[in-house]
Protein backbone atom coordinates (compact mmCIF):
# COMPACT_ATOMS: atom_id res chain seq x y z
CA UNK A 1 0.00 0.00 0.00
CA UNK A 2 1.20 3.37 -1.08
CA UNK A 3 2.60 5.65 2.00
CA UNK A 4 -0.44 8.05 3.16
CA UNK A 5 -2.68 6.51 0.10
CA UNK A 6 -6.08 5.09 0.00
CA UNK A 7 -6.95 2.65 1.68
CA UNK A 8 -7.41 1.02 4.87
CA UNK A 9 -6.47 3.35 7.76
CA UNK A 10 -5.16 0.05 9.59
CA UNK A 11 -3.54 -3.00 8.31
CA UNK A 12 -2.15 -5.67 10.52
CA UNK A 13 -0.23 -8.99 9.33
CA UNK A 14 0.83 -11.86 11.94
CA UNK A 15 1.37 -9.31 14.53
CA UNK A 16 2.93 -10.92 17.61
CA UNK A 17 4.35 -9.18 20.78
CA UNK A 18 6.36 -11.59 23.23
CA UNK A 19 8.45 -10.93 26.85
CA UNK A 20 10.81 -13.55 27.07
CA UNK A 21 8.73 -16.94 26.57
CA UNK A 22 5.20 -14.96 27.40
CA UNK A 23 3.75 -13.96 24.40
CA UNK A 24 0.94 -11.31 24.79
CA UNK A 25 0.08 -10.95 21.55
CA UNK A 26 -0.34 -13.85 19.23
CA UNK A 27 -0.14 -13.28 16.00
CA UNK A 28 -3.42 -11.09 15.20
CA UNK A 29 -4.13 -9.81 11.80
CA UNK A 30 -7.25 -7.34 10.52
CA UNK A 31 -7.97 -3.99 8.55
CA UNK A 32 -10.22 -0.79 9.47
CA UNK A 33 -11.80 1.00 7.13
CA UNK A 34 -11.02 4.59 6.78
CA UNK A 35 -14.19 6.01 8.57
CA UNK A 36 -14.58 3.24 10.78
CA UNK A 37 -14.73 2.76 14.92
CA UNK A 38 -13.23 -0.42 15.57
CA UNK A 39 -13.11 -2.22 18.77
CA UNK A 40 -11.02 -4.86 20.62
CA UNK A 41 -13.17 -6.21 23.04
CA UNK A 42 -11.68 -8.76 25.57
CA UNK A 43 -10.41 -8.86 29.49
CA UNK A 44 -8.33 -7.36 31.19
CA UNK A 45 -5.07 -9.21 30.11
CA UNK A 46 -5.99 -10.23 26.68
CA UNK A 47 -3.18 -8.31 24.98
CA UNK A 48 -5.51 -5.38 23.54
CA UNK A 49 -3.57 -2.28 25.30
CA UNK A 50 0.21 -4.13 24.25
CA UNK A 51 -1.35 -4.64 20.29
CA UNK A 52 -2.62 -0.39 20.56
CA UNK A 53 0.81 -0.03 22.10
CA UNK A 54 2.29 -1.73 18.65
CA UNK A 55 -0.02 0.72 16.47
CA UNK A 56 1.32 3.85 18.31
CA UNK A 57 4.84 3.26 17.48
CA UNK A 58 5.30 3.02 21.82
CA UNK A 59 5.57 -0.82 21.13
CA UNK A 60 8.31 -2.85 19.07
CA UNK A 61 6.62 -5.72 17.79
CA UNK A 62 8.54 -9.00 17.87
CA UNK A 63 7.04 -10.33 14.53
CA UNK A 64 4.83 -9.25 12.03
CA UNK A 65 4.20 -5.87 10.15
CA UNK A 66 1.67 -2.68 11.01
CA UNK A 67 0.57 -0.31 8.67
CA UNK A 68 -1.04 2.77 10.15
CA UNK A 69 -2.32 5.73 7.86
CA UNK A 70 -0.93 4.21 5.13
CA UNK A 71 2.62 3.83 7.00
CA UNK A 72 4.87 1.15 9.13
CA UNK A 73 4.81 1.22 12.56
CA UNK A 74 8.67 0.19 13.39
CA UNK A 75 10.15 1.96 9.84
CA UNK A 76 8.34 5.26 9.48
CA UNK A 77 7.55 5.67 13.28
CA UNK A 78 7.78 10.02 12.57
CA UNK A 79 4.73 9.83 10.09
CA UNK A 80 2.59 7.42 12.35
CA UNK A 81 2.92 9.86 15.59
CA UNK A 82 1.90 13.02 13.06
CA UNK A 83 -1.27 11.49 11.70
CA UNK A 84 -2.45 9.54 15.22
CA UNK A 85 -4.18 10.69 18.09
CA UNK A 86 -3.75 8.92 21.07
CA UNK A 87 -6.18 8.89 24.22
CA UNK A 88 -4.56 6.80 27.25
CA UNK A 89 -6.09 4.89 29.68
CA UNK A 90 -4.40 6.42 32.70
CA UNK A 91 -4.97 9.80 32.99
CA UNK A 92 -2.02 11.99 31.19
CA UNK A 93 -3.59 15.92 30.94
CA UNK A 94 -1.85 18.17 33.59
CA UNK A 95 -3.67 18.78 36.26
CA UNK A 96 -1.59 21.80 37.56
CA UNK A 97 -2.86 23.79 33.65
CA UNK A 98 -5.91 25.12 32.50
CA UNK A 99 -7.73 23.29 29.80
CA UNK A 100 -6.35 25.83 26.94
CA UNK A 101 -2.65 25.23 28.23
CA UNK A 102 -2.45 22.01 27.94
CA UNK A 103 -3.85 22.00 24.50
CA UNK A 104 -1.28 24.86 23.68
CA UNK A 105 1.48 22.45 24.94
CA UNK A 106 0.54 19.84 23.27
CA UNK A 107 0.16 22.18 19.95
CA UNK A 108 3.35 22.93 20.56
CA UNK A 109 4.54 19.35 20.24
CA UNK A 110 2.93 18.54 17.21
CA UNK A 111 3.99 21.57 15.71
CA UNK A 112 0.45 22.92 15.03
CA UNK A 113 0.97 26.28 12.87
CA UNK A 114 0.09 29.01 15.59
CA UNK A 115 -2.11 30.32 13.07
CA UNK A 116 -3.88 27.55 13.47
CA UNK A 117 -4.31 26.88 17.13
CA UNK A 118 -6.57 28.90 18.57
CA UNK A 119 -9.59 28.63 15.98
CA UNK A 120 -8.34 24.50 16.29
CA UNK A 121 -8.79 24.81 19.76
CA UNK A 122 -12.25 25.99 20.07
CA UNK A 123 -13.20 23.79 17.50
CA UNK A 124 -12.31 20.43 19.68
CA UNK A 125 -13.49 21.87 23.04
CA UNK A 126 -16.86 23.21 21.64
CA UNK A 127 -16.82 19.35 19.98
CA UNK A 128 -16.63 17.82 23.45
CA UNK A 129 -18.50 20.77 25.64
CA UNK A 130 -15.43 22.58 27.48
CA UNK A 131 -14.80 25.62 25.63
CA UNK A 132 -16.84 27.58 28.48
CA UNK A 133 -14.50 25.89 30.79
CA UNK A 134 -11.07 26.26 28.52
CA UNK A 135 -9.50 28.98 31.31
CA UNK A 136 -10.47 26.27 34.22
CA UNK A 137 -7.55 25.02 36.07
CA UNK A 138 -7.66 21.03 35.15
CA UNK A 139 -7.63 19.87 39.04
CA UNK A 140 -11.44 21.31 39.52
CA UNK A 141 -12.65 19.27 36.98
CA UNK A 142 -14.39 15.89 36.92
CA UNK A 143 -13.11 12.47 35.76
CA UNK A 144 -15.40 12.50 32.88
CA UNK A 145 -14.49 16.43 32.23
CA UNK A 146 -10.67 15.45 32.25
CA UNK A 147 -11.64 12.71 29.80
CA UNK A 148 -13.34 14.80 27.61
CA UNK A 149 -10.22 16.95 27.84
CA UNK A 150 -7.78 13.84 26.30
CA UNK A 151 -9.79 13.13 23.44
CA UNK A 152 -9.80 17.22 22.49
CA UNK A 153 -6.34 17.19 22.84
CA UNK A 154 -6.28 13.99 20.78
CA UNK A 155 -7.87 15.63 17.84
CA UNK A 156 -6.17 19.20 18.40
CA UNK A 157 -3.90 17.77 15.57
CA UNK A 158 -6.39 16.35 12.86
CA UNK A 159 -5.27 13.22 13.42
CA UNK A 160 -5.92 10.67 10.84
CA UNK A 161 -6.55 7.84 12.92
CA UNK A 162 -7.54 8.13 16.93
CA UNK A 163 -6.63 5.58 19.01
CA UNK A 164 -8.97 4.82 22.37
CA UNK A 165 -7.49 3.26 25.45
CA UNK A 166 -10.75 2.05 27.44
CA UNK A 167 -12.11 5.96 27.28
CA UNK A 168 -14.60 5.49 29.64
CA UNK A 169 -12.45 3.25 32.70
CA UNK A 170 -13.49 4.02 36.15
CA UNK A 171 -16.38 6.44 34.61
CA UNK A 172 -19.85 5.92 36.18
CA UNK A 173 -22.39 4.97 33.32
CA UNK A 174 -24.10 7.77 33.06
CA UNK A 175 -20.68 9.26 32.38
CA UNK A 176 -19.69 7.07 30.05
CA UNK A 177 -22.87 7.62 27.64
CA UNK A 178 -22.15 11.20 27.66
CA UNK A 179 -18.42 9.96 26.45
CA UNK A 180 -19.84 8.18 23.79
CA UNK A 181 -22.17 10.64 22.75
CA UNK A 182 -18.82 12.94 21.82
CA UNK A 183 -17.19 10.01 20.76
CA UNK A 184 -20.10 9.37 17.82
CA UNK A 185 -19.91 13.08 16.90
CA UNK A 186 -16.58 13.47 16.60
CA UNK A 187 -16.35 10.52 14.07
CA UNK A 188 -19.12 12.21 12.29
CA UNK A 189 -17.48 15.71 12.01
CA UNK A 190 -13.73 14.93 12.12
CA UNK A 191 -14.06 12.09 9.81
CA UNK A 192 -11.53 10.29 11.53
CA UNK A 193 -11.04 6.16 12.25
CA UNK A 194 -11.62 5.49 15.68
CA UNK A 195 -9.72 2.56 17.38
CA UNK A 196 -10.61 1.37 20.45
CA UNK A 197 -10.37 -0.87 23.42
CA UNK A 198 -12.99 -1.75 25.90
CA UNK A 199 -14.00 -4.36 28.20
CA UNK A 200 -17.66 -3.54 28.51
CA UNK A 201 -19.77 -5.46 26.65
CA UNK A 202 -22.48 -1.93 25.76
CA UNK A 203 -19.27 -0.37 24.64
CA UNK A 204 -18.41 -2.59 21.65
CA UNK A 205 -22.32 -2.01 20.49
CA UNK A 206 -21.05 1.57 19.40
CA UNK A 207 -18.58 -0.40 17.27
CA UNK A 208 -19.10 -0.48 13.30
CA UNK A 209 -17.00 -4.10 13.94
CA UNK A 210 -15.24 -6.05 16.59
CA UNK A 211 -12.75 -8.09 17.32
CA UNK A 212 -12.89 -10.10 20.43
CA UNK A 213 -9.32 -10.91 21.92
CA UNK A 214 -8.11 -13.72 24.34
CA UNK A 215 -5.43 -14.77 25.83
CA UNK A 216 -3.08 -12.71 23.38
CA UNK A 217 -5.13 -13.97 20.11
CA UNK A 218 -7.90 -12.29 18.03
CA UNK A 219 -10.55 -15.09 17.79
CA UNK A 220 -13.16 -13.38 15.55
CA UNK A 221 -14.11 -10.13 13.99
CA UNK A 222 -17.05 -8.92 12.49
CA UNK A 223 -20.32 -6.35 13.47
CA UNK A 224 -21.74 -6.56 16.90
CA UNK A 225 -24.81 -7.51 15.04
CA UNK A 226 -23.45 -10.43 12.66
CA UNK A 227 -21.41 -11.99 16.22
CA UNK A 228 -24.61 -11.84 17.70
CA UNK A 229 -26.59 -13.70 15.13
CA UNK A 230 -24.15 -17.01 14.78
CA UNK A 231 -24.69 -17.71 18.10
CA UNK A 232 -27.94 -18.71 17.32
CA UNK A 233 -29.44 -19.42 20.18
CA UNK A 234 -31.39 -17.75 23.20
CA UNK A 235 -29.64 -17.26 26.83
CA UNK A 236 -32.06 -18.73 29.88
CA UNK A 237 -31.14 -18.03 33.42
CA UNK A 238 -32.61 -19.74 35.91
CA UNK A 239 -33.36 -20.11 39.65
CA UNK A 240 -33.95 -23.02 41.34
CA UNK A 241 -34.10 -24.76 45.10
CA UNK A 242 -30.77 -26.35 44.61
CA UNK A 243 -28.72 -24.96 41.00
CA UNK A 244 -26.48 -27.60 41.15
CA UNK A 245 -28.87 -30.21 40.82
CA UNK A 246 -30.63 -28.40 38.23
CA UNK A 247 -27.29 -28.55 36.24
CA UNK A 248 -26.84 -32.47 36.51
CA UNK A 249 -30.67 -32.32 35.17
CA UNK A 250 -30.33 -30.42 32.53
CA UNK A 251 -27.59 -32.46 31.31
CA UNK A 252 -29.14 -35.80 32.32
CA UNK A 253 -32.38 -34.96 31.52
CA UNK A 254 -32.36 -32.63 28.19
CA UNK A 255 -29.15 -32.95 27.29
CA UNK A 256 -27.75 -29.44 27.61
CA UNK A 257 -24.60 -28.29 29.26
CA UNK A 258 -25.23 -25.37 31.87
CA UNK A 259 -23.39 -23.58 34.31
CA UNK A 260 -23.89 -22.46 37.81
CA UNK A 261 -22.88 -18.74 38.63
CA UNK A 262 -23.33 -15.88 40.62
CA UNK A 263 -26.52 -18.00 42.60
CA UNK A 264 -28.26 -18.74 38.77
CA UNK A 265 -28.08 -21.55 36.40
CA UNK A 266 -27.03 -20.15 32.44
CA UNK A 267 -27.59 -21.97 29.70
CA UNK A 268 -28.15 -21.34 26.00
CA UNK A 269 -30.96 -22.75 23.59
CA UNK A 270 -32.37 -21.86 20.23
CA UNK A 271 -36.15 -20.82 20.95
CA UNK A 272 -36.21 -20.26 24.50
CA UNK A 273 -39.13 -18.94 25.16
CA UNK A 274 -41.00 -21.81 23.50
CA UNK A 275 -38.58 -23.95 25.38
CA UNK A 276 -39.79 -23.11 29.06
CA UNK A 277 -43.00 -25.23 29.20
CA UNK A 278 -40.35 -28.30 28.61
CA UNK A 279 -38.30 -26.99 31.13
CA UNK A 280 -40.83 -26.69 33.85
CA UNK A 281 -42.12 -30.03 32.99
CA UNK A 282 -39.18 -32.18 32.76
CA UNK A 283 -36.56 -30.76 34.61
CA UNK A 284 -37.66 -32.38 38.27
CA UNK A 285 -35.81 -29.32 40.39
CA UNK A 286 -38.17 -26.17 41.84
CA UNK A 287 -37.92 -23.09 39.67
CA UNK A 288 -37.81 -20.34 41.63
CA UNK A 289 -37.36 -17.84 39.03
CA UNK A 290 -36.78 -17.82 35.24
CA UNK A 291 -35.60 -15.57 32.37
CA UNK A 292 -35.19 -16.03 28.48
CA UNK A 293 -33.06 -12.92 26.46
CA UNK A 294 -31.49 -12.78 22.89
CA UNK A 295 -27.68 -13.60 22.72
CA UNK A 296 -25.65 -10.67 23.78
CA UNK A 297 -22.07 -10.21 23.24
CA UNK A 298 -21.04 -11.88 26.34
CA UNK A 299 -22.76 -14.95 24.85
CA UNK A 300 -20.65 -14.29 21.61
CA UNK A 301 -18.07 -14.09 24.16
CA UNK A 302 -18.68 -17.22 25.89
CA UNK A 303 -19.19 -19.12 22.42
CA UNK A 304 -16.23 -18.61 20.99
CA UNK A 305 -13.88 -18.71 24.40
CA UNK A 306 -15.87 -21.04 26.40
CA UNK A 307 -16.61 -19.00 29.61
CA UNK A 308 -17.85 -15.40 30.15
CA UNK A 309 -15.93 -12.18 30.15
CA UNK A 310 -16.02 -12.10 33.55
CA UNK A 311 -14.82 -15.52 33.82
CA UNK A 312 -11.56 -14.30 32.18
CA UNK A 313 -10.51 -11.38 33.83
CA UNK A 314 -10.91 -13.18 37.33
CA UNK A 315 -8.91 -15.88 35.70
CA UNK A 316 -6.14 -12.83 34.62
CA UNK A 317 -5.81 -11.65 38.04
CA UNK A 318 -5.62 -15.16 39.62
CA UNK A 319 -2.57 -14.44 37.46
CA UNK A 320 -1.16 -11.41 38.58
CA UNK A 321 -1.61 -12.15 41.98
CA UNK A 322 0.37 -15.68 41.40
CA UNK A 323 3.40 -14.39 39.82
CA UNK A 324 4.80 -12.81 42.90
CA UNK A 325 4.65 -16.09 44.74
CA UNK A 326 6.13 -18.62 41.99
CA UNK A 327 8.85 -16.01 41.30
CA UNK A 328 9.52 -15.87 45.14
CA UNK A 329 9.31 -19.65 45.47
CA UNK A 330 12.52 -19.40 42.18
CA UNK A 331 14.56 -17.10 44.19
Amino acid sequence: MAAGGAGPSVVVRQLEKRYGTVAAVRGISLEVAAGETFGLLGPNGAGKTTTIGMLCTLVRPSAGSAEVAGFDVVRQRDQVRRRIGLVFQDPTVDDYLTAAENLRFHAELYGVPAAEVGPRMRQVLELVDLWERRDSVVREFSGGMKRRLEIARGLLHSPRVLFLDEPTVGLDPQTRAHIWAYINELRRREAVTIVMTTHYMDEAEYCHRIGIMDGGSLVVVDTPAALKAAVGADRVELRTADNAQAVRALAERLGIAAVAQEGLVHFQVPGGATFIPRLFAELGVEILSVSVARPSLDDVFMSHTGRTIREAEASAGDRLRAAPMIRAHRR
